[in-house]
């Protein structure tokens, strides 16, 4: 059986817990170049050149936040 490759490709879905207008119509993901990102759409009307969809994509690993450490060093010379 061979493997599905979602290399390259995104899929969006309606953001069913859209709150407000700055929250996105369109919720999904994408692999691009074997990196996965969330994506955000918000639909539009098309009016002039306003575009019809606009995407924001997000790392996937963005959202695990190195923390930060502190230096054994930095600690011994405090002096109380």
């Amino acid at each position: 059986m061979t493997e599905y490759d979602n290399n390259n490709q995104a899929a969006l879905w309606k953001n069913d817990k859209r709150e407000t207008d700055k929250h996105p119509h369109l919720k999904g993901s994408a692999t691009i170049d074997n990196v996965e990102y969330w994506v955000s759409g918000w639909t539009n009307k098309a009016e002039g050149k306003q575009p019809i969809i606009r995407l924001k994509l997000d790392p996937k690993d963005a959202q695990a936040k190195p923390t930060q450490t502190v230096d054994d060093d930095f600690l011994e010379d405090i002096p109380f």
